[in-house]
Parts: C-alpha cells; sequence; structure tokens
C-alpha cells in the first residue's frame, strides 16, 4: 500500500508537515487581536465592523470543515491537504497586501476556509497510519500544537509588532506554506477511502448556509436587548434561514451516498457523548480571550504582562497533550476525559474567587491548561477514530470540528450576555468562570457513560 510504503521511508516527517499546517492556522486565529491597532493605522475600519476579522475566519472555517474531510476521502489525504495549505497561502497573500478592509475581510475569508483542511485531514491520517494503541498519543501531540499556538499566538504576535509592520505576520505564511506542499507531496501518503463515491454538494452548500447564517445572528444579538434584537431584522430572519436550511441539510443527507455529515451517526451513543463534551469544551475555549482582561482588572498589570501571565496554562498545555494522550493508549478515553473535565472545572472554580493572589492565578492557569490539553487534544478525536470506519475517519474529525466551532460561538453569545447582567468590573467575568466551572463539571456524568477501556480495545480488534 502506497502510504504504508511511505510512512516506513519517511516516519519521522509526516508529523512535522501535518503540525506545521496545524500551527499555521491556529496561529491565525490569535495573532490577529494585537495587530488590530496597527492594522487600524493603515486601513480605515469602521469600529462595529472590527469583530468580523475574527468571525470571518471563523466561519469560513466552519463552512469548510465537512467539505476538506470528505474530498480527502474520495481523492486522498495528500492532495486535499496540500490543496487546503495552497489556499491558506493564497488568503495570507491577499491579506498582507490588503489596502482595503473589503480585501482584508475577503483574504480572512480565503484563510480561513484553507485552515479547515489542515486538522481534519491530518487527524484522519492519523487514524490512517498508526493502530489503535498509539494514536492516542500521536493526537495528543496534535492537541499540542494547536493549543501551544492558540496561546502562545498573542505572544508572539506582540514580539514581532515591535519589530515589523503588521503584514508580516501573514506574508511569513507563504513560504512555510511552500515548503509545506512541497514535502507533503514528496511525503505524505494519498491515501483515499472511497474513491467511487460522488461528493455531495447539496449537502456541503446546504450546511454551509446552515452554519453561516446560525452564526451571524448569534454575533449580532444586542445583550442589553436580548428579546428586542431577537425579533430584529439582523437576527430573527438569520436563524430563521438557518433552521430551513438545517431541515434541508438532513433531508439532503438521507439520500446521499457520500454524505459530508453522517446523520447515521448520531444514533451512535459514543458519538452523542463526543458532540455534548465537544460542545461544552467550546463553550470554554470562547472565555479563555477574556483571561487576560480579567487579570487587567484584579492585579496592578497592563495588557501586555497580562498576556505573560498567561505562560502558566501554555506550559500546562504544551506538557499535558504528550503525557494524557500516551495515557489515553494505556487507559483508555474515558477516564482521561473525567479527569480533563474535573482539572477544567477545579482550575475555573479557583479563577472566580481570585481576589490579590497571583499564586492561586498561576495554580488556576494550571489546572485550566492540563484540562484543555485533554478536552481540545486527542482524547474526542480518539473515541471519534474507534467508532466509525476507514472511509469516514476525516468525515468524523471534521464532525468534532464542527461541534468544538457551534460550542464556541454558543459561548461568545452567552458570555455576552453573562457581562452584560454583572456589574461593570470583574464580577461579570466571576459569574463567566463560575458557570464555566459547574458546567464542565456537570458534563462529568455524562463523559462516565462512555466506554471503558476494555470496551474501546474490544471494539477496535473487531
Amino acid at each position: 500500500m502506497e502510504g504504508n510504503l511511505t510512512v516506513l521511508k519517511h516516519q519521522r516527517f509526516v508529523l512535522p508537515l501535518l503540525f506545521t499546517g496545524i500551527l499555521m492556522g491556529a496561529l491565525d486565529i490569535s495573532i490577529v487581536g494585537p495587530a488590530i491597532p496597527s492594522i487600524e493605522l493603515q486601513i480605515e475600519i469602521d469600529e462595529r465592523l472590527l469583530g468580523w476579522i475574527f468571525s470571518i475566519y471563523v466561519l469560513f472555517s466552519l463552512v469548510g470543515i465537512s467539505l476538506f474531510a470528505s474530498l480527502s476521502d474520495l481523492y486522498g489525504r495528500r492532495s486535499i491537504y496540500i490543496t487546503a495549505v495552497g489556499i491558506f497561502a493564497f488568503g495570507s497573500l491577499i491579506v498582507a497586501s490588503a489596502g482595503s478592509f473589503g480585501v482584508l475581510i475577503f483574504g480572512r475569508a480565503v484563510q480561513g476556509f484553507g485552515a479547515s483542511g489542515f486538522l481534519p485531514v491530518a487527524s484522519a491520517l492519523v487514524g490512517d497510519l498508526y493502530p489503535p494503541e498509539k494514536r492516542g498519543r500521536t493526537l495528543g501531540l496534535i492537541g499540542m500544537v494547536f493549543g501551544i499556538a492558540f496561546l502562545v499566538g498573542p505572544l508572539m504576535a506582540g514580539v514581532m509588532l515591535r519589530w515589523f509592520s503588521w503584514n508580516i505576520l501573514f506574508l511569513v505564511n507563504v513560504p512555510i506554506a511552500v515548503l509545506v506542499m512541497a514535502g507533503s507531496w514528496k511525503i505524505l501518503p494519498n491515501i483515499r477511502s472511497d474513491a467511487g463515491a460522488v461528493l455531495d454538494w447539496k449537502g456541503v452548500l446546504s450546511l454551509g448556509v446552515t452554519l453561516v447564517t446560525f452564526a451571524y445572528g448569534l454575533n449580532n444579538l444586542d445583550p442589553d436587548s436580548l428579546l428586542h434584537s431577537l425579533l430584529s431584522a439582523e437576527v430573527l430572519p438569520y436563524l430563521l434561514i438557518s433552521g430551513i436550511s438545517l431541515i434541508f441539510l438532513i433531508q439532503f443527507e438521507k439520500a446521499a451516498e457520500k454524505p459530508v455529515v453522517r446523520l447515521e451517526y448520531l444514533k451512535n451513543r459514543e458519538i452523542r457523548l463526543v458532540g455534548i463534551i465537544a460542545l461544552s469544551t467550546g463553550m470554554m475555549q470562547a472565555s479563555f480571550v477574556f483571561i487576560p482582561s480579567f487579570a487587567t482588572l484584579i492585579f496592578p498589570v497592563g495588557a501586555s504582562e497580562a498576556s505573560f501571565m498567561l505562560i502558566p496554562v501554555v506550559t500546562a498545555t504544551a506538557v499535558g497533550s504528550p503525557v494524557f494522550g500516551r495515557l489515553i493508549d494505556s487507559y483508555g478515553s474515558r477516564l482521561i476525559i473525567i479527569c480533563g473535565l474535573i482539572l477544567t472545572s477545579l482550575g475555573f472554580f479557583l479563577l472566580q474567587a481570585v481576589e490579590a493572589s497571583r499564586g492561586q492565578f498561576y495554580a488556576a492557569g494550571v489546572f485550566i491548561g492540563l484540562g484543555m490539553s485533554i478536552l481540545s487534544g486527542s482524547s474526542l478525536r480518539y473515541i471519534m477514530l474507534n467508532e466509525v470506519p476507514a472511509h469516514d475517519r476525516a468525515v468524523s474529525q471534521g464532525m468534532v470540528n464542527i461541534f468544538l466551532s457551534l460550542g464556541q460561538i454558543v459561548g461568545a453569545a452567552l458570555i455576552g450576555v453573562i457581562l452584560v447582567s454583572g456589574e461593570e468590573d470583574a464580577q461579570g467575568l466571576r459569574n463567566v468562570f463560575l458557570g464555566l466551572s459547574l458546567l464542565l463539571a456537570a458534563v462529568v456524568s455524562v463523559a462516565w457513560m462512555l466506554k471503558t477501556r476494555e470496551e474501546e480495545l474490544a471494539d477496535a480488534r473487531q
């Protein structure tokens, strides 16, 4: 088999190629925040539209996830991974050369669309190339790369912006992407799982409309007047379109030969449990960007120093991802996921109770980082790889991304409501962190229903 021969010859280069793509995609979510003040000096931007520099990237990532996952099953992992990297590089070039807000937003959309192909294809390749007893540690490394990039991005951007213009943050992606594409063409196996099927374009389009309109409607909610904004022309029509499109999506997927979303997998209890845990994890991820702001409210520090106070979280994530990935191989996903939920619940509980103790703040960060290394890393993807047949591995990883992204969208909207209902100082964020602590603790009961290690191994042998 081509894939196995390639891996035997170039084993040590496969994961670095995958990691580099994931690193680029994750960094371009997190580096844009510090770059906005510099972008505003060069490009005239309406303050009300600044959020779309972030949102458009996430929205088009959502649209592309299932498309790239399906394409990799149909036409091969290598071909689609190279295509995704090329699209991302093209988007980066557009952003770096943007002279207007419209061009900037278009470039971010292209970037997000390309980046949506990195993680599902990489995770599917892990399932293709590694036996079940080694998948946990490998997915743990992928989770570590993504987690570190998400946390380190703002720090890296702050340092680079002292010496270079904001354009360099995006332009540097282009030569790196060219090297990744060249290396992937030579090294990665072009495994395809279902080459005879036809791409489900109706499913792709209806899924895209469902996700984009749902996210757009939620982002337009006004927490100050929630009911009024819900019924407004900026929200209600988009939520209605999302609901109608969802109905069409269900009908299309029932009839499709190769659906982009395997609805029958939702009948699988294990996958439903993964969906619930992933939604909760996405909500937790949405809150992370508020932690530096919380630090500035309770300690006499500026925004720059507050960012460096996240180093314990970064370190814990980097250390925890490969360690817990190996532990999944030894003890199964259920026990490790329960540990992740308990750790993050404890971390957010300690965080909301911080008064003036930096030690408690750092301890909370360590617990949150360790928990994130589990929930945002290998655990959920490991379960999905074990629960679906080989020809749907990429699609299953796309489903995890969709669950996580929906959690992020819903979480961001709910956090806005909680912050407005709280006080003007740190109390609103304390309410957010306490609510997350209670939510994650409650989800432990969901994780307890997952399969034991013995059951996972028995299924893997079948």
